[in-house]
């Protein structure tokens, strides 16, 4: 099932949706880069996605339906499993009898078609449907998927067989039989699945005097999931512990421990603390996927001057590179995007991390075990005697790593690392502090970077221009004429705007993303270490005069870059303040 070019274009002059001018236009266009020219055509506007999907639909034979406001009955929804749906663009949405209406995207599928006929054994009709109704059908997978996980929970919780503990202590091979019960290994696995499908960074499981909490960490908030009865407690306890291989009956001291859960469409990591506290044990869950690719530092959003200071740092064969900010603000997700540009044959780059979040290729990692001795310090000093070129230190905790880095530094290696300070030019009053001579700072350090995370606004955003009161309050953060200069350079504002007069954005509700926001982006300042900041280092400058000196160089701070990408309608105003203020 296929649509000629010459057949296309007789129908959409003959519906008067194009001109001749602008189909040879595509045509043009479409030999060139090799897509179809219906994508073309699209691409330059010269016909809506709808009107064209409409008419492919009509040659074709094939009925087009719209279901961007259709409720699908769950059990017609999962005849297509969600991951082949969303893989493939095509969803049942109708079933009568033996014949099972589908939505699709594309025509030629029709590989699918037949497996899907196979699969479910009924009669498939295909019908054609726009992106935004393929859209709209998948989101309700996540509906129906959150119904029958909380299901699953609530019955298989009442499945759990009761331990008192306390008065009597609980012995080993009881919690070992009470982590292999079915019902508990049923609502681990739901939870962890659950956790991937909502995009969460971390699991909190946190007993209460009566019942046990689930939170989910998404997109930096934490967020409630869901309610377990008190007596669910012990065995996902005990069953966490059995799959991170951690001592079953020791309650008293906290642990740490790691495993891996794979199935055909996800690959995690998950890295595990148990914590004592009053009513039991407090379990944290880091789900670190082993399949996400590694960003580049424009996907970071990182831009402009700043980007051209860190590549070209990067391209020194020696020196310190320190990306700073507090504990998951995505420090590390820049150090890998920066070790992937580095990351070449000619290369040797070695780690040490604490722990080693992403694997990559032809990298040597080493990780952090202080109970056998292997410390930063320990790990780093060995590093040096491997022949590295560039050597990443996952964190820089003590004076002595300081010192053994700087000295890597110094020694003709290109050192990256991460420091928790809340500024970029707050690294160096730390590294001074940790017993680091000036000198030897200014000498070694090459750039510094400074992060925070912010939620994205969603397709669905609200317009709106700021109020006297509003840019009064804002005021007291950042400085508005320059973040006006800022926006002007940027073509974000017109010469003579004022502050009052530019379009930011604020989050809308929708059924994809009820609070407007999803996924997460940086706010970056990047402060490269000139002759200036050089002689103020060795002079011991506070911070504030190293910031003041660096924003007369040029230097963007997280706030302006913050407003900048406001002003995109990539973030709102009010998620930027956020993450500063905290």
């Amino acid at each position: 099932m296929k649509v000629e070019p010459q057949q296309l274009k007789i129908f959409l002059l003959d519906a008067k949706l194009i001109t001749a001018a602008q189909f040879e236009k595509a045509k043009k266009i479409a030999e060139k880069t090799g897509q179809k020219i219906g994508d073309v055509l699209i691409s330059e506007g010269f016909i809506s996605q709808e009107d064209m999907i409409k008419m492919e639909a009509y040659i074709l034979g094939i009925p087009f339906v719209n279901l961007e406001k259709e409720k699908i009955e769950p059990d017609v929804l999962r005849i297509i499993p969600e991951p082949i749906a969303r893989s493939h663009n095509i969803v049942a949405f109708r079933k009568k009898g033996q014949d099972l209406e589908v939505a699709m995207l594309d025509p030629e599928d029709l590989r699918t078609v037949e497996f899907i006929k196979k699969t479910s054994d009924l009669r498939i009709l295909p019908r054609l449907t726009t992106p935004r109704s393929i859209k709209n059908t998948l989101l309700q997978y996540q509906k129906t998927l959150e119904a029958e996980f909380g299901d699953i929970i609530k019955k298989e919780a009442g499945g759990i067989k009761t331990v008192r503990e306390g008065a009597e202590i609980v012995q080993k091979e009881n919690l070992q039989k009470i982590a292999e019960d079915l019902p508990v290994v049923r609502i681990v696995d739901t939870l962890l699945k659950h956790a991937i499908l909502e995009r969460s960074s971390d699991i909190h499981i946190e007993p209460l005097e009566k019942e046990v909490v689930v939170r989910y960490r998404i997109d930096g908030i934490l967020r409630d999931a869901m309610v377990l009865p008190k007596q669910a407690a012990s065995g996902i306890v005990a069953r966490i512990k059995v799959l991170s291989n951690l001592k079953l009956d020791e309650h008293r001291l906290p642990q740490d421990g790691r495993f891996r859960i794979e199935s055909e469409d996800y690959k995690y990591s998950i890295r595990v603390s148990v914590l004592p506290v009053y009513d039991g044990e407090k379990i944290v869950m880091r789900l670190l996927s082993e399949t996400s690719k590694a960003f580049t530092l424009e996907q970071l959003g990182i831009r402009g001057k700043a980007l051209e200071d860190i590549q070209d740092n990067l391209r020194k064969p020696v020196g310190m590179i320190l990306i700073t900010g507090p504990t998951g603000c995505g420090k590390t997700t820049t150090l890998y995007a920066m070790m992937e540009i580095l990351n070449v044959p000619g290369k040797n780059i070695s780690t040490v991390e604490d722990p080693i979040e992403y694997r990559m290729p032809r990298v040597n990692q080493t990780q952090v075990s202080p109970k056998i001795g292997l410390t930063f310090a320990s790990g780093l000093r060995s590093l040096v005697r491997q022949d590295p070129d560039i050597i990443m230190v996952g964190e820089i905790r003590d004076n002595e790593t300081a010192g053994l880095a700087i000295n890597a530094a110094l020694t003709g290696h290109l050192v990256l690392s991460t420091l928790h300070t809340t500024s970029a030019a707050g690294a160096i009053p730390r590294l001074i502090d940790m017993k680091v001579e000036p000198f030897l700072i200014s000498s070694t350090l090459s750039i510094i970077l400074a992060q925070r995370l912010v939620r994205k606004l969603t397709g669905e955003k609200e317009k709106y221009q700021l109020k006297e009161a509003e840019i009064k309050d804002i005021g007291k953060y950042c400085d508005l004429e320059k973040v006006l200069k800022i926006l002007k350079e940027e073509k974000l504002a017109k010469p003579k705007d004022t502050l009052k007069d530019i379009t930011f954005y604020r989050p809308k509700s929708s059924k994809e993303s009820p609070e407007g926001y999803k996924g997460r982006l940086g706010i970056y300042e990047v402060l490269p270490v000139t002759e200036t900041i050089k002689e103020l280092i060795i002079k011991q400058a506070t911070s504030d005069q190293i910031q003041t000196q660096a924003k007369k160089e040029g230097m963007v701070t997280m706030v302006e870059d913050g407003f900048i990408k406001a002003a995109q309608g990539i973030t709102s105003i009010e998620e930027v303040l956020r993450v500063i203020v905290e």
